[in-house]
C-alpha cells in the first residue's frame, strides 16, 4: 500500500491507493488561512500536522489494515509558501503562503537583478518564496536573524514525518533561489536575499527517497518500520503525475478558482518574459512549463453572484450547440492577470455592450474570455518552443460543456475529458511513494487515465473565434492605459 498527502490551502487530503495504484480510501481535513492584514495570508504550520494527523486517522478508521501496510508516503503541497524554523526545529513565525503580496516592492527589485530570471527561468513574483525573505529581513529583523532553514509548507510535514530537512525539485523551483537548469541551489541568488546555502533544505528528485517515517508515527498508525517518504512534487506537479502529464508534449488545462495551462518538457523551456512559469518536474531531468491565468471558475462564479443564478443555471442558458462569439468581450482580470501580463493591477471588464446584450450574452463572453486567456497562455507557451496537439481538461469548469467546446476551439486543439476517477495531487503523491519505496519506472507508473471523450474544435467557427482572439488581444493595453 501506498500513502498520499496532499497539502493544499484549505485542507490536507490522504489517499491510500494499492500496488495495482487502485483507490483503497480517502480522507480529507480542514485548514483555516489567517489574513491580520490587507494582502496577508499566513498559516500555522502546526496545523498542517493536525490535520495530517486528522485524514490519516481517517483512513485508519476505515481502513486499519491496508494502512498497515503501507510502505511508501508520498507528497505534494502548496507552493511559494514561507516557512520559517529556528536551529531547535521552532517555527518562528506563521507560515506566509502563496496568495499573499505584501512583498511586492522585495520581489520587484530582486527581479531587476538580471540573474534572478536567468538562473530561475521565471519572474520573481511576490508570491514566490525569495521575496518573502527579503520582507520578514526589513520589517522583521528578529526573525530574519533566527532562521536557520527555510521550508516549503510540504517539506515542514516532511520534517514532522521524518526529522529530515529536504526538499524537491518541482517544489524549489518555485523559490526563486533554485538554478532551474542545473537542478541545484543558486549560492549566488540566495547571497542576493543575504541568505545562504546551509539555510536551505538538501534536494533529491520527486521520485527519490527523503527520510523515513518516525517510528513512534508509524506505531501510532499501525505501519511497519522503514516506510519510506518520497522527495514527492509542489501541488500542480503532483497533480501532473496523478494525470500521467509527464512526457514531452503532453498537456492539461486546469479549470479551476484558477486556470493553468500545463505541459510537461523533456528540456527546460524557459520564457520569463511572458510570465511563463518553468519549473522542474517531479521526475528526474524532467522540466515542466506553466500558463496561469488567475480568474477561471472565479470569472463565472463572479457572473453568478452578480447576475443571483447559480453557474450551472447560466451556462444552461447557452444550450450545448457552441455558438458563435458575439460582440461583447470580456476580459477575465478581476484579481489582475499573471500569464502574459504580470500585471497584479489589471481588473476586468466587459466591452461591446449594447441595449440588446442580454444575460446569456454576458455568460457567454465571460466563457470567452476565459478560453481566450488560456489561448494566450497557450501562444505563451509556443512562444518558449512547446508544441502542443491535445490538451486534458480538469477541474470543476469542465463540467460544461459548452466550455469545453469554446476553449478547444480557441486553442483549435482536441480536448480530452478523462474517465472518471481521482487522478488529482494526493494521488500523484501517492505515486511518488510507490516509485521511491519500489523503485518503479517513473514514466511507466504515472502513466495517463484512460479518455471518456475526445471534444474536437468546431471547424467552421475556429476563424471567428480567431477574430475574436484579436479582438480580445488590443483590449488589454487600451484598459491598461485608461486605468492607469
Amino acid at each position: 500500500m501506498f500513502l498520499g498527502l496532499d497539502l493544499g490551502t484549505s485542507g490536507v487530503k490522504a489517499t491510500l491507493i494499492d500496488g495495482d495504484q487502485k483507490i483503497i480510501g480517502s480522507a480529507s481535513a480542514a485548514l483555516d488561512v489567517s489574513r491580520p492584514h490587507p494582502g496577508w495570508s499566513e498559516q500555522i504550520p502546526a496545523d498542517w500536522c493536525r490535520a495530517a494527523e486528522e485524514a490519516i486517522q481517517g483512513l485508519k478508521q476505515a481502513h486499519p489494515q491496508a494502512l498497515g501496510a503501507v510502505r511508501g508516503i508520498g507528497l505534494s503541497g502548496q507552493m511559494h509558501g514561507a516557512t520559517l524554523v529556528d536551529e531547535s526545529d521552532k517555527v518562528l513565525r506563521p507560515s506566509i503562503l502563496w496568495n499573499d503580496t505584501r512583498s511586492f516592492r522585495q520581489a520587484a527589485a530582486l527581479d531587476s537583478d538580471p540573474q534572478f530570471r536567468a538562473l530561475t527561468g521565471n519572474i520573481v513574483f511576490p508570491g514566490f518564496t525569495a521575496p518573502k525573505l527579503g520582507w520578514v529581513r526589513e520589517n522583521e529583523p528578529e526573525i530574519f536573524a533566527k532562521v536557520r532553514w527555510v521550508l516549503l509548507p510540504k517539506d515542514y510535514l516532511r520534517l514532522w514525518l521524518t526529522g529530515e530537512h529536504i526538499s524537491e525539485m518541482s517544489d524549489s523551483a518555485g523559490t526563486s533561489w533554485l538554478d532551474t537548469g542545473k537542478r541545484k541551489w543558486s549560492e549566488s541568488l540566495l547571497a542576493a536575499t543575504h541568505l545562504e546555502e546551509r539555510q536551505m533544505p538538501d534536494l533529491v528528485e520527486g521520485t527519490e527517497s527523503a527520510g523515513t517515517l518516525r517510528p513512534e508515527l508509524a506505531s501510532r498508525w499501525g505501519m511497519g518500520p522503514g516506510v519510506v517518504v518520497a522527495g514527492g512534487a509542489g501541488d500542480n506537479a503532483a497533480s501532473a503525475c496523478g494525470m500521467g502529464t509527464v512526457g514531452e508534449g503532453q498537456a492539461f488545462v486546469s479549470l479551476g478558482t484558477s486556470g493553468v495551462l500545463f505541459a510537461a518538457n523533456a528540456s527546460y523551456l524557459p520564457n520569463p518574459e511572458s510570465a511563463v512559469h518553468a519549473f522542474c518536474h517531479a521526475l528526474p531531468n524532467t522540466w515542466h512549463q506553466m500558463g496561469v491565468i488567475l480568474s477561471a471558475t472565479d470569472a463565472l462564479n463572479w457572473h453568478s453572484g452578480v447576475t443571483g443564478r447559480s453557474a450551472a443555471e447560466l451556462t444552461g442558458e447557452l444550450g450545448d450547440t457552441l455558438k458563435a462569439p458575439g460582440p461583447v468581450t470580456f476580459l477575465p482580470y478581476l484579481s489582475g492577470e499573471r500569464t502574459p501580463h504580470n500585471d497584479a493591477a489589471i481588473r476586468g471588464a466587459f466591452a461591446g455592450l449594447g441595449h440588446e446584450s442580454s444575460r446569456a450574452t454576458l455568460t457567454q463572453a465571460v466563457l470567452e474570455g476565459v478560453s481566450f486567456a488560456i489561448r494566450d497562455s497557450l501562444e505563451a507557451l509556443r512562444a518558449a518552443g512547446t508544441t502542443l496537439n491535445r490538451v486534458t481538461a480538469i477541474g470543476g469548469g469542465s463540467r460544461s460543456r459548452y466550455w469545453l467546446k469554446s476553449i478547444a476551439t480557441a486553442l483549435d486543439l482536441p480536448v480530452d475529458l478523462p474517465a472518471d476517477g481521482d487522478f488529482g495531487a494526493a494521488f500523484g503523491a501517492a505515486r511518488l511513494g510507490l516509485i521511491a519505496a519500489t523503485g518503479a519506472d517513473p514514466v511507466a507508473t504515472c502513466f495517463a487515465p484512460a479518455t471518456a471523450e475526445t471534444i474536437e474544435p468546431d471547424a467552421s467557427l475556429v476563424a471567428a473565434y480567431e477574430d475574436a482572439y484579436q479582438r480580445y488581444r488590443r483590449l488589454y493595453p487600451a484598459i491598461k492605459e485608461a486605468t492607469m
